[in-house]
């Protein structure tokens, strides 16, 4: 599954949203044809469990009183659509391209209900979006939101946080209030699905704790993220190493093995190399690369 999500991805740009909703349905026939499979590594995870007796809240607690409430969904339904209309009507009333901010907003929206695995997993599908197909921003500008991600505190999806910036900056003409106009509005809806999906979904999350399908479909779609991380690294590896192919920029490169070194075999600390890594960069830069 990881193989063939990279495979998507890299050499066909198959989109993010298409690869996880792929391997959710092989999780469910892999659960539903091979069961054996799917015993197997609940074996397997039951095995390698941690004893959470301990626990105050464990693999078995229960929150008294939780549960579906048809009622409570629809009304945290009806609030989350509510607060996701009003930019867009906003936008709608007072400014002169609004199609630019609709596809701002819907398409960060969508982003946000399909980050499976992280910052690292959706990052590829939105350079895919925001670059190769709106031109909100260049590939390097996307690599210099990465860097600034990796070197700042805070969470690394913040790097959508830069790219509203950008798509707003570069679509009106350097303008800063329209690139922090961008920036606000990613933020916003990218965070608001997040907010819904913990109020609607906290109350019955304890139910999928021995819920063997879910975790027959979760496997697969961890299975996959690997492999859209991956393509990832190679994405932003490629910007940086071989810009304009066929010339190579042979520093980036053996910088780029050396951390792969350093980091794997003898377990750098990640903070020091990355403030090794700016360094890198200042004398790469100081060199007139």
């Amino acid at each position: 599954v990881a193989a063939a999500a990279f495979v998507g991805i890299f050499f066909f740009n198959v989109p993010f949203p298409a690869i996880i909703v792929g391997a959710i349905l092989v999780g469910l026939a892999v659960h539903r044809f091979l069961p054996t499979h799917s015993a197997s590594t609940k074996k397997k995870a039951s095995a390698n469990a941690p004893d959470e007796s301990a626990y105050l809240i464990n693999a078995g607690a229960a929150v008294p009183g939780a549960g579906f409430s048809a009622g409570r969904l629809a009304r945290q339904i009806a609030v989350g659509a509510g607060l996701w209309a009003v930019p867009l009507t906003l936008f709608f009333l007072c400014s002169p391209d609004f199609d630019f901010w609709k596809k701002l907003s819907v398409f960060f929206t969508q982003a946000a209900f399909v980050t499976f695995g992280g910052a690292y997993a959706v990052l590829p599908y939105v350079a895919q979006v925001s670059v190769e197909k709106f031109g909100w921003l260049t590939n390097l500008q996307m690599l210099d939101g990465l860097a600034l991600g990796e070197t700042t505190p805070g969470p690394l999806i913040m790097v959508l946080a830069f790219v509203g910036f950008m798509a707003g900056y570069n679509s009106f003409g350097g303008s800063l209030a329209a690139g922090t106009t961008g920036l606000l509005t990613t933020v916003f809806y990218t965070f608001l699905p997040s907010f819904l999906f913990i109020f609607a979904g906290a109350p019955v999350i304890e139910r999928t704790h021995e819920n063997q399908t879910m975790k027959a479909v979760l496997n697969f779609v961890t299975a996959a993220v690997t492999g859209v991380v991956l393509n990832l690294a190679l994405y932003f590896g490629k910007a940086v190493i071989m810009p304009a192919p066929p010339e190579v920029h042979w520093l980036p490169l053996a910088w780029a093995a050396v951390s792969f070194v350093a980091l794997q075999r003898f377990g750098a600390n990640m903070m020091w190399w990355i403030a090794a890594s700016v360094g890198m960069g200042l004398l790469w830069f100081a060199l007139g690369a």
